[in-house]
């Protein structure tokens, strides 16, 4: 008989790791809304946030503090980032942008690794990785503790932007960034907020998937699993990204465990873009991306 227990379990775990996509891919979206920038950078920035927490509480700093610090480091460096990339080449063409941010992310890595090194780091965010019985499925704490963590911050990210003057500003700019000048408003103010925001993003995305996988080099790849979640979601849309994230997230893990048997298994890490791609020959924009209407 079907294990309908073992089905929840699964569906569950891959929810919760969807989440954590979703975080990821919120990093993405924040700046191409205002921008239009796919920032490759950010997966570059979510290992420096990560080995810059670990190499400081090592060094002796206490964890309040070490992620206090951190959280400076990684605002002062968006901000970095808005002035010195972005800002010359604002009206550039995407391409150019995109090859920026792929430049940029290997210089932040380099960085990275001049300031600390490259060895291999455990992070211990005090949370253990312990199966937790809830009405008979078996689901781990840290993923129940990540996801908790990653949907607080993605909530509060979408009523941040959704109901605060700036976040007004942030949608305005979104819409017709020629408007939001033409009426007053700080495009510069504006992307450096967004780019800020980005790097809270990736200091909390570094610190979960630090903690699960391990703080190394490998980690700023993470970002290629945002990539299935905005494609289903759409580049410029944070419900997108949430829904994606957990859409994606389901989609892995089923596959693996019901479909996997019939190839070998180990078809986890790229069923998610085999899905991607069929999603995109249908719909280009995404679930909720803004469809692009061109009249001659």
């Amino acid at each position: 008989m079907f294990d309908y227990q073992f089905l929840v379990e699964v569906l569950v775990g891959g929810l919760l790791s969807g989440v954590m996509y979703s975080l990821v891919a919120i990093g993405f979206v924040v700046i191409y809304k205002t921008s239009g920038v796919l920032n490759f950078a950010q997966g570059a920035m979510l290992l420096f946030a990560a080995l810059t927490f670990v190499s400081l509480v090592e060094r002796g700093i206490v964890f309040p503090l070490a992620l206090l610090a951190t959280l400076a480091i990684m605002v002062a460096l968006g901000v970095a980032i808005e002035r010195t990339v972005l800002r010359p080449l604002v009206n550039q063409p995407p391409i150019t942008l995109f090859m920026a941010t792929l430049g940029l992310s290997y210089v932040i890595e380099g960085a990275a690794q001049l300031l600390w090194g490259t060895q291999v780091h455990g992070l211990d965010i005090g949370v253990s990785d312990v199966p937790l019985d809830i009405a008979g499925v078996f689901i781990s704490w840290f993923d129940l503790f990540a996801a908790a963590v990653a949907g607080s911050l993605v909530t509060l990210f979408a009523l941040f932007f959704r109901f605060t003057r700036t976040g007004l500003s942030f949608r305005a700019v979104a819409d017709d960034p020629f408007a939001a000048l033409a009426v007053g408003l700080r495009l510069p103010r504006v992307w450096a907020i967004v780019w800020t925001v980005a790097g809270i993003v990736a200091l909390v995305a570094g610190l979960l998937w630090g903690a699960r996988l391990g703080v190394q080099f490998s980690l700023s790849l993470v970002v290629l699993k945002a990539l299935p979640v905005l494609v289903l979601g759409g580049f410029d849309s944070i419900a997108g990204a949430i829904v994606g994230g957990l859409l994606i997230g389901a989609i892995e893990k089923l596959a693996e465990v019901y479909v996997g048997p019939f190839f070998g298994g180990g078809i986890e890490a790229w069923a998610a873009y085999v899905v991607a791609l069929a999603f995109l020959l249908v719909r280009p924009s995404g679930l909720f991306g803004q469809k692009l209407i061109e009249r001659v």
